[in-house]
C-alpha cells in the first residue's frame, strides 16, 4: 500500500470527524488521571509528595515497563489509530495535545507557587538568595562540563547517527546539572506546609533565579550549537526580562490590587466569573510575554503570582478556585505524559551504570553541595543549610525541557537522555526523607507537623 503524500494526509487529518479523535484523548486523559491519581496516593503513604508518585506512574506507563511489556496494548492506548491518517502523523499529533494541556497546568501552577509564598523574608536574606543561587549554577555549570569531557568517549552516537559533539554536550550537560525544578519544589513546599517559612522563601526564590539564568544559559547554548552565538540578543533578553518584571510589580501590581479588591467588595469575598476570567486573561498575558521573551511561558505566569503574594483575601480565594483542578487534572498529565516519552532501558552495561553513577553524585555535588556551603557561609545552620541543599538538588521532569532540546539538536546521545532522568527521579525522591530528618530543632518543623503530611 502507497503512503499518502503529504497534502493527502493534511487533508485526511483536517477532514477527520472531531468525535474520532476525541476518543482515544479521552481514554489516555482516564488512564492517566487514574493511575496519577493512585500513585500520588500511595507515595502519599510512604513519606513522598504526591508528584514522586505521579512522576512515577508516568515511567510505569510508558516504554520503561508497561510499553515493554505489553507493547500492542501500549500502542493501542498511546498510539492510537485515526481512520485516514497516516499512523506517523497521528503518532505526532497525540503528545503535541498532551504537552499543551501539560504546559497550560504548569502555567497555573506556577501562578499558584508564586501567589503562596511569603516573600518578605527576603528583606532580611535577599542576599543569601542570590548567594545561594550563584553557587547553585557555578559549581554545577563547572562540574557538568568536567563530567562530560571524561564519559565523551564512551558514548555512542546521537540520535541523527552522528558522533556526539564534546562542546556541544559539555555545555548541554552543564545547563542540565544546574537545573531545579521549581513547580515540584514549590509543590512539596505547599504540601509540607513550609511555602510560607523564611527556609521556603529563599529557596524558591533562589531556584527562580536559578531556573531564569538556566533557560537563557539554554537559548545560549543553543545559539552556540547552531553556530548562531550572539552575545547582544542574550544581553537583550536579559533587559527584557528585568523590564518585564518591573512592569508587573510598579504598573500592572497596583492596578490588578485595585481591581480585584473591588470585586471581592462587591462580591462579599467572593471572586465572580468575570473577575477571574480577567485573572486568566492577565496570567496568559504573561505567560505570552516571558515565552516572546524567550525565557518560556510558566516564568511569567511565576511573576505575576509573586507580585500578587501580599494580598491575603485575594490569595485565599484564587486558591480555592484553582489549586483542585490544577491538582487533579493538569498536573497528572504533565508529569505523567511526560514519563511516557522516557525509555530506561537505554542505559545498557557496566560501563553505562558507572556512568549513571558518575552523573548522580556529579550532580548532588554541584547543586546540593554549592547551595549547601552559600547557605553555611550565608549564617545559616548546618540543618538550615542540609534542608536549602537538599532542596536545591530537587531536579525533576523540568530538566527534561533541557534534555529533550539536546536531544532533539543531537549534541546528548539516547543513553545520557536516560541517565540524566534517573538523576532527575534520584534527586527528587530523596528530598522529602532527608528534609523530613534535617527538620528536627528548626523553623519548619512546625508547619510540617501542622501540614498533616506525616500522618
Amino acid at each position: 500500500m502507497l503512503e499518502p503524500t503529504l497534502p493527502e494526509a493534511i487533508h485526511s487529518l483536517a477532514h477527520l470527524d472531531l468525535e474520532q479523535l476525541l476518543f482515544p484523548v479521552l481514554i489516555q486523559l482516564a488512564i492517566i488521571i487514574a493511575v496519577a491519581r493512585l500513585f500520588a496516593v500511595l507515595a502519599r503513604k510512604v513519606g513522598q509528595p504526591s508528584a514522586v508518585g505521579e512522576i512515577i506512574a508516568g515511567l510505569l506507563l510508558g516504554p520503561s515497563l508497561f510499553g515493554w511489556l505489553f507493547p500492542e496494548t501500549s500502542a493501542i492506548i498511546f498510539q492510537p489509530h485515526l481512520e485516514g491518517v497516516p499512523q506517523a502523523l497521528a503518532n505526532a499529533a497525540f503528545p503535541k495535545i498532551f504537552m499543551v494541556l501539560a504546559q497550560l497546568g504548569l502555567i497555573f501552577l506556577l501562578f499558584l507557587i508564586g501567589l503562596e509564598f511569603e516573600f518578605s523574608h527576603l528583606k532580611q536574606h535577599g542576599r543569601s538568595a542570590f548567594a545561594i543561587s550563584f553557587m547553585g549554577i557555578a559549581l554545577p555549570l563547572a562540574l557538568g562540563s568536567a563530567l562530560a569531557t571524561l564519559i565523551h568517549p564512551y558514548l555512542e552516537n546521537g540520535p541523527n547517527g552522528k558522533p556526539v559533539p564534546l562542546v556541544g554536550m559539555a555545555l548541554f550537560l552543564a545547563v542540565a546539572m544546574s537545573i531545579t525544578a521549581i513547580p515540584i519544589l514549590g509543590r512539596m513546599m505547599i504540601e509540607l506546609g513550609m511555602n510560607r517559612t523564611r527556609l521556603g522563601a529563599i529557596t524558591i526564590t533562589a531556584a527562580a533565579i536559578d531556573d531564569a539564568v538556566g533557560w537563557i544559559l539554554l537559548a545560549t547554548v543553543q545559539a552556540v550549537v547552531r553556530s548562531e552565538f550572539q552575545i547582544v540578543q542574550t544581553l537583550i533578553m536579559i533587559g527584557e526580562t528585568i523590564a518585564f518584571g518591573l512592569f508587573v510589580l510598579f504598573v500592572l501590581r497596583p492596578i490588578l490590587i485595585r481591581y480585584f479588591n473591588k470585586c471581592l467588595k462587591q462580591n462579599r469575598g467572593e471572586l465572580g466569573v468575570t473577575p477571574l476570567a480577567a485573572l486568566i486573561v492577565v496570567l496568559m498575558i504573561c505567560a505570552i510575554t516571558t515565552n516572546a521573551i524567550g525565557i518560556f511561558a510558566i516564568f511569567g505566569a511565576f511573576i505575576l503570582g509573586a507580585a500578587l503574594s501580599d494580598q491575603v483575601e485575594f490569595r485565599q480565594v484564587v486558591i480555592a478556585k484553582l489549586s483542585d483542578i490544577v491538582t487533579a487534572f493538569f498536573l497528572p498529565v504533565f508529569f505523567t505524559y511526560t514519563g511516557l516519552r522516557t525509555t530506561v532501558g537505554a542505559v545498557d552495561g557496566l560501563t553505562m551504570w558507572l556512568i549513571c553513577g558518575a552523573v548522580l553524585a556529579t550532580a548532588m555535588l554541584g547543586k546540593l553541595g554549592g547551595c549547601m556551603i552559600a547557605a553555611r557561609y550565608s549564617g545559616f545552620s548546618m540543618k538550615e543549610s542540609g534542608i536549602i541543599g537538599i532542596m536545591m538538588n530537587t531536579r525533576a521532569l523540568m530538566e527534561l525541557i533541557v534534555i529533550n532540546i539536546g536531544y532533539d539538536l543531537g549534541v546528548i546521545p539516547k543513553s545520557v537522555f536516560a541517565m540524566l532522568v534517573l538523576m532527575a527521579i534520584a534527586t527528587t525522591i530523596m528530598t522529602t526523607p532527608i528534609m523530613l530528618r534535617l527538620r528536627y530543632g528548626t523553623e519548619i518543623e512546625a508547619p510540617i507537623r501542622e501540614s498533616g503530611f506525616l500522618k
